[in-house]
């Protein structure tokens, strides 16, 4: 009995939980990007506080490290183009143009680069310097990544991280009480956070991540970036090579099925480009 109640309690809160959703202010753009998002569970601006006191430790840290923009003229070539990118925010979110954005580059061999919650932007010198991208494909990186912080991805992760939090407290407590051993809720723990990443995080994650190419791709077009340079830009980190995980279990979608969705994309994105180039 007692098992049955609390099984039905955690089932009530995880589903009142999950009831709080909300959709993120991104507007839908040429791409038409629009999903329900579950956010309710974590304020925009408790995100955005968040991602900014992530960022400033690591600003720190690079600081002492030396490892912060240690080459001006790439700093300036990364900023430059962001700040192109950042100019067409508005078709997607007019709120952020009055974001306080931040852009820095850091020391580090990792190809990558981020943009968290409020637009406080990172490039990794490994992704200048293993990819060596043209500025058509770092803008396909950066816009990518700037799309992210649009499409409020961040908070999203964060509210699903607080519904499997609850959750996992919760069968804990079913498990524990029902067999009052405190070993098999810890195991319940254990195995549930394994399940629940599968379940919650990962097919998120690759939602999102296909979100930030359709945004990205728009946003590099109307900032008068050839958007066909997302497709090199993957070729070229596929070459990169090493070992990767099955695309089922992955964060990321492949590189194959990535290209080919941008190449079905580029229809819309196209002619944003080719006016926006004939606006320069």
């Amino acid at each position: 009995m007692k098992k049955t109640i609390l099984f039905t309690l955690v089932t009530a809160s995880l589903l009142q939980l999950s009831g709080c959703a909300t959709t993120s202010t991104t507007q839908a753009g040429a791409v038409g990007v629009e999903r329900k998002q579950y956010v309710g569970l974590v304020s925009e601006k408790e995100a955005e506080e968040q991602s900014a006191l992530a960022y400033q430790q690591t600003i720190k840290e690079a600081q002492g490290k030396k490892t912060l923009n240690t080459d001006s003229k790439e700093t300036q070539r990364v900023r430059n183009i962001a700040n192109r990118l950042i100019a067409q925010v508005g078709s997607f979110r007019p709120d952020a143009l009055k974001w306080k954005w931040e852009i820095n580059v850091m020391e580090s061999e990792e190809v990558n680069a981020y943009c968290m919650a409020g637009g406080k932007i990172m490039v990794y010198t490994g992704l200048l310097e293993k990819i060596k991208p043209t500025d058509d494909e770092l803008a396909a990186v950066m816009g990518h990544e700037i799309s992210h912080a649009l499409r409020e991805h961040v908070r999203e992760q964060m509210s699903r991280a607080k519904v499997q939090q609850y959750g996992l407290l919760g069968l804990a407590a079913v498990v524990g009480v029902a067999t009052n051993n405190a070993d098999n809720a810890n195991t319940a723990l254990a195995l549930g956070g394994t399940v629940a990443s599968v379940a919650l995080t990962l097919p998120n994650s690759r939602t999102a991540e296909h979100e930030a190419d359709e945004i990205g791709l728009e946003l590099a077009a109307r900032a008068a970036y050839n958007p066909q340079a997302a497709i090199s830009l993957w070729n070229k980190m596929g070459a990169l090579g090493g070992s990767k995980p099955p695309e089922i279990l992955s964060t990321h979608p492949s590189d194959q099925s990535r290209i080919a969705d941008l190449q079905a994309m580029m229809p819309k994105v196209m002619p944003l480009y080719q006016a926006a180039l004939k606006a320069k």
